[in-house]
This record gives structure tokens, sequence and C-alpha cells, in this order.
């Protein structure tokens, strides 16, 4: 558990942002704590993911919050913190639309609508992307936006243990905002943003400043913008997302 030892010697690295609230907990029951005194196979789709021991693995952690909140943003730092994979599902539905094989022209449909993949398609590539980390030795992981329904959860949960779960809150107007300004680099694919947010403090609420994440010179001219960051997309796949938070919010009470 070297990486999670490097963590807690930074700790407060999550709360240092005044525009993010998170709600942490580990995944623990009777049988996961019997499970976890054995090593044995569970699977995603048709692949196979081997349950480690915690002491034999790095940190496995998931990212949870509605589009544009941070995720991405926390995750990839912490992964470079702690020497653990970052996996996206958002960089996944992506990577399989450049790649114009079989499943690119209907995941351009749903993602240009700000629908959302559904739970097969992600469940396949995700259970790919496990694989191929496994067979190169690597250990642990970040998952940034996995899983999103309870379905996702329970699979998630009956093939590995989850250490920790962060999920990320900001108000729909400066998450609207810090969508339309989020820029790619076309030659490097590094993620930048042009967004200038600055609210004042009023009526209780704290206020929110963000700075602009700029492009270095060489990438300014290569800027482009995603295809479902427009108003009417981003707007969509809040609205859905709020949906689906709330639904699985009144499923999970009824139990």
């Amino acid at each position: 558990m070297a990486a999670l030892n490097r963590l807690l010697r930074t700790r407060g690295l999550l709360s240092s942002s005044p525009f993010t609230s998170t709600a942490c907990r580990s995944y623990s029951s009777p049988a996961a704590e019997s499970e976890r005194k054995f090593s044995f196979g569970g699977s995603i789709g048709n692949n196979k993911i081997p349950r480690k021991d915690p002491s034999e693995r790095d940190v496995q952690w998931v990212f949870l919050g509605c589009p544009g909140v941070g995720k991405g943003t926390y995750a990839s730092r912490l992964s470079n913190l702690l020497g653990v994979p970052h996996i996206a599902t958002g960089d996944l539905v992506r990577d399989e639309l450049s790649s114009k094989g079989p499943l690119s022209q209907k995941l351009a449909v749903i993602v240009n609508q700000g629908k959302l993949v559904s739970d097969e398609i992600i469940i396949s590539l995700l259970s790919k992307r496990l694989e191929a980390q496994e067979a190169k030795g690597e250990s642990g992981f970040i998952l940034d936006g996995f899983p999103r329904t309870i379905r996702q959860a329970e699979i998630l949960e009956g093939v590995t243990d989850i250490d920790l779960v962060v999920n990320l809150k900001l108000r729909e107007d400066i998450l609207v905002e810090k969508c339309l300004g989020r820029r790619i680099c076309n030659q490097c694919a590094k993620n930048f943003n042009i967004a200038n947010i600055n609210v004042k403090a009023e009526n209780g609420n704290p206020g929110i400043y963000m700075a602009p994440l700029p492009p270095p010179a060489g990438c300014e001219s290569k800027l482009i913008t995603r295809a479902d960051d427009t108003e009417e997309v981003v707007k969509q796949r809040l609205r859905i997302y709020n949906e689906l938070v709330c639904s699985s919010h009144h499923v999970t009470n009824l139990q």
C-alpha cells in the first residue's frame, strides 16, 4: 500500500478546492470482508477480472459526479501521485469513436445528442480496458465516471473491492460555463479550459473562483471543442444525470 501512504503524506489535496464538496465511503460488508482473505476471479461481460487482496495491490477508487464537475482533473492528478491508472469511461468512449470501429457510428449519435451510453457498451469497453491492464501487470485504478447506475455498481462490486468513493458536486450554472470553456489540443490530446469563473459570495453562499487553464504556446492554434460541449447538449446531459441520480436514490432508499 505504498501508494496510499504517499497520499496520506499529502492529505488535503481534495479539500483544497473551494468549489467542490466530497462525500467518501468505503464499500464493506461481512461477505466482502471474508472474500478479501482469498484471491478469486470475477467477470465483467465476457472478461475475467481477478480480485486481489488489498495488501497485494494498489488503491481501487471511484470518482463520481455530474458531467464537467472535475472528476477527470482530480482523478488524473491523484493517478500521477499514486502511480495507478486513471480510467475514464468518457475517454474509453471517445477512443472507440476515433477508432472508427463497429461501435463508432452508434456511439457518435448517442454522444452528440447528450444521451447516456448503455450499460452494455460501457461495461464492454471497461472490461477490455481492465483486462489489458491486468495483462500489463498494472495494479489498482481510479475509475472516473463509473458506475453511473445501480446495475453498474452491483456488477463492479461483484467482481472487485472498491476502497473509496468520492462524489464531487458543483452548481449547475458553473458546470455549464466550465463545459463550454473546455478545449482539447488536437495534437497532444491534453485538456484545457478558457473559462474565467469568478462568482462573488452572497446570501450565505461561498464565492467561486476558477482561473482559466490556458494551453502552452505550442497548443494555442490547435485547440478544438468537443462535439458534445454545446450549451444544449451540456444541459441535456445534466438533466439526464440528475434524473438518473434521483431515480437511483429512490431505488436505494426502498431497499
